[in-house]
């Protein structure tokens, strides 16, 4: 008899436990790159693209998946909704810059440091205020960390552009 595939996300995970796994998966990342010396210039490209496709991934699923579904659920989210897109905006702008610099380069690791800090101050918002009102909401978070599961892994990095 064929082994059946589990459909769910890993270990049944509702769409708030995946997107807080992200986010302690992300604060790791930042650690271990601020914890690198400016020699270290390879291991740092190397986890700066790695923080940066998990921000992607992360990102694209919240807008696409998980942000809609919140909004649907309560006028009370509205505000909170339209403050993280525009948070993920700004993210997405400063993790182009970062993909196409180089470690060494002026200010990549500033970039990395503010992109730190705002990922920061996003986790947190989230966490406190829009992740309760979701769990209030009564959504399907199974199904929906299934769907944000499935969407992360179509996601890979995009390339930059080559200079001719």
């Amino acid at each position: 008899m064929p082994k059946k595939i589990p459909t769910t996300s890993p270990a049944g995970v509702d769409a708030i436990t995946l997107l807080m796994q992200d986010h302690e998966n992300v604060r790791a990342l930042f650690e271990k790159f601020q914890g690198l010396s400016d020699r270290a210039k390879v291991s740092k490209k190397k986890l700066a693209e790695q923080i940066c496709l998990e921000l992607i991934k992360h990102a694209t699923a919240e807008e696409e998946l998980f942000y809609p579904a919140v909004r649907e659920a309560s006028d009370d989210n509205q505000d909170l909704i339209d403050e993280a897109v525009v948070e993920h905006a700004a993210a997405k702008e400063l993790i182009s810059e970062i993909l196409a610099m180089e470690p060494g380069d002026e200010l990549y690791d500033a970039k990395v440091k503010v992109l730190s800090e705002q990922i920061e101050h996003h986790v947190q918002e989230e966490e406190n205020d829009m992740f309760p009102k979701a769990r209030k909401a009564k959504l399907d978070l199974a199904a929906l960390g299934e769907a944000i599961a499935e969407r992360k892994n179509e996601i890979e990095l995009p390339q930059p552009p080559q200079l001719q």
